[in-house]
C-alpha cells in the first residue's frame, strides 16, 4: 500500500475508499492532486472541520498536492448532509466575508505555498452558472432514484428536503469536475457524511471526461461517551481565539476522557504514531497535558500553548504563574458595595445567565478563593479578595480570575 495511505490508516483517518488498490497505485505513480471542501457558513472554522485538513498535511508531507476548496458558491444553498433541517440562508456578503476568514485560518494551519497546497473558491465557477445549460450538461447525468439511495437524502426525506438542497449534490459533483479540469485533481477527501456527494462526483467525471478519480472519507469524530467531538458547554470549539479563547481550547483537550487520548493524539497532532501510543500507555494525565499543548500550539501557536499550560498548572496544580489564568478587572469601589454572587459568576463568564449560576451554586460547584458558595443570595465584597483578586471556580474544570483595581 502507498505510504501516505498507510500513514492515514495507521492514525485512524480512513473510513471508506472508493477503490483503495486503484488509489494506492495512482499515488505510487507520482503526486496525486486532491481536495477537501468546506462551506463558509459561519465566521470561523471549528475543530470538527479540521480532521480532513490534518490529513491534508500528512498527504502533502508525503509529496501529494492538496487543495482547500472554500464553498463560496455551495454555501449559498447549504449541504443537507448530516442536517435534520434546512440550513438558515445567509447573505452573499456574509458568505464572502466568512470565506476570507476561513482562507486566513487555513493558511495559518496549512501554510499555502501555491504549489504543494493552495486554496480555491467554487464561487468562481458556480456563481454565474446558466441554469438551463447546467441542467442539460450536468443534470442529465444524475438519476433521482440513485440520489435518493444515499443516506444523506434518505434521512432528510423523513423531515423534509427542499428542492434547493436537493441540488447540492449536483453542485459538489460539478466542483470535482471543475477541479479535475483545472488542476488534474483525482481525489476528494472529507467526512463520511460526504460519501454520497463524493461518489456522485466520481461518477460524473467518468461519464463526462472518461477519467478515473477516487474518494476517501474519514470517520465523523465522536467522543467515547457518544458525544459529538469538539462540542463544549458554550458550543463548538472554534479556531477564532475571540470565539474560543486559547485557554478554553487548551482545557477542552486537557479534560478529554481517558479512552479518547490515544485516538486524539493520532488524529490531532503530528507526533509519531508510536509516541502517541506510548504516551497513552503511560501517565494518562501527562498524556492529556501533552495532547492539550500540542493541539493548542498547532492552532494558536507555541506562546499561547505555553501560557495556557502555565495557567492550568497554576489553577489546578499549585504551580505555574497565577497571572496566566484568564482574567477580567473590576474596580474595588464596585465590589465594596457588595456584588451578588450569581452576578459575579456571570461577570466572569463561568455562567451564561443568573439561572445557570444559581444551578451551579445549588449543585455545589461554585467556589470563590477556596470558599464553597452555598447561599445564592450571598454578596461578595473586597474582604473576600486574596492578593487583590478573586479566583472563581465552576466545578472542577473551569476557573477564572477577577482582578481588583
Amino acid at each position: 500500500m502507498n505510504r501516505a495511505l498507510e500513514i492515514l490508516k495507521e492514525r485512524g483517518f480512513v473510513q471508506q475508499c472508493t477503490d483503495e488498490k486503484g488509489l494506492s497505485a495512482a499515488m505510487d505513480q507520482g503526486p496525486v492532486t486532491f481536495y477537501v471542501g468546506v462551506d463558509p457558513t459561519g465566521p470561523s472554522l471549528h475543530i470538527g472541520h479540521m480532521v480532513p485538513f490534518f490529513a491534508l498535511r500528512h498527504m502533502r508531507e508525503a509529496g501529494h498536492v492538496g487543495i482547500a476548496l472554500l464553498g463560496g458558491g455551495t454555501a449559498r444553498i447549504g449541504d443537507p448532509s448530516g442536517k435534520s433541517e434546512m440550513r438558515k440562508m445567509i447573505s452573499y456578503d456574509a458568505i464572502d466575508a466568512n470565506a476570507e476568514l476561513f482562507r486566513s485560518q487555513l493558511d495559518r494551519f496549512v501554510a499555502f505555498d501555491g504549489t504543494s497546497s493552495f486554496a480555491a473558491n467554487n464561487k468562481d465557477w458556480l456563481a454565474n452558472l446558466n441554469y438551463i445549460d447546467f441542467l442539460r450538461e450536468i443534470g442529465s447525468h444524475f438519476s433521482v432514484n440513485r440520489m435518493l439511495s444515499f443516506e444523506a437524502y434518505k434521512l432528510r426525506l423523513e423531515t423534509g428536503l427542499s428542492f434547493v438542497e436537493f441540488n447540492y449534490q449536483l453542485l459538489q459533483s460539478y466542483d470535482f469536475l471543475e477541479l479535475w479540469r483545472r488542476h488534474g485533481c483525482r481525489l476528494q477527501i472529507g467526512g463520511d457524511d460526504q460519501w454520497g456527494n463524493i461518489v456522485a462526483g466520481i461518477e460524473l467525471i467518468r461519464r463526462v471526461e472518461g477519467a478515473e478519480c477516487f474518494g476517501l472519507t474519514f470517520p465523523l469524530i465522536m467522543t467515547s461517551d457518544g458525544k459529538k467531538m469538539g462540542k463544549t458547554e458554550k458550543g463548538a470549539l472554534f479556531l477564532d481565539p475571540e470565539m474560543t479563547s486559547p485557554w478554553e481550547f487548551f482545557q477542552y483537550w486537557r479534560n478529554v476522557t481517558d479512552a479518547d487520548v490515544e485516538r486524539f493524539l493520532l488524529l490531532f497532532t503530528f507526533l509519531p504514531a508510536e509516541e502517541c501510543r506510548a504516551l497513552a500507555r503511560g501517565d494518562i494525565n501527562a498524556a492529556k497535558a501533552r495532547l492539550a499543548w500540542e493541539v493548542t500550539a498547532i492552532i494558536h501557536g507555541r506562546a499561547a500553548a505555553d501560557q495556557a499550560s502555565d495557567a492550568a498548572k497554576a489553577a489546578f496544580g499549585g504551580a505555574g504563574d497565577i497571572a496566566s489564568i484568564p482574567s477580567r478587572t473590576m474596580s474595588q469601589a464596585e465590589l465594596s458595595a457588595g456584588y451578588g454572587v450569581l452576578d459575579l459568576f456571570v461577570f466572569a463568564g463561568l455562567a451564561g445567565t443568573k439561572s445557570e449560576a444559581r444551578r451551579l451554586v445549588q449543585q455545589g460547584g461554585a467556589i470563590i478563593n477556596d470558599r464553597k458558595i452555598e447561599d445564592e443570595k450571598a454578596l461578595v465584597d473586597v474582604t473576600w479578595a486574596e492578593d487583590g483578586a478573586l479566583i472563581l471556580r465552576a466545578g472542577k474544570k473551569r476557573v477564572f480570575r477577577v482582578v481588583l483595581e
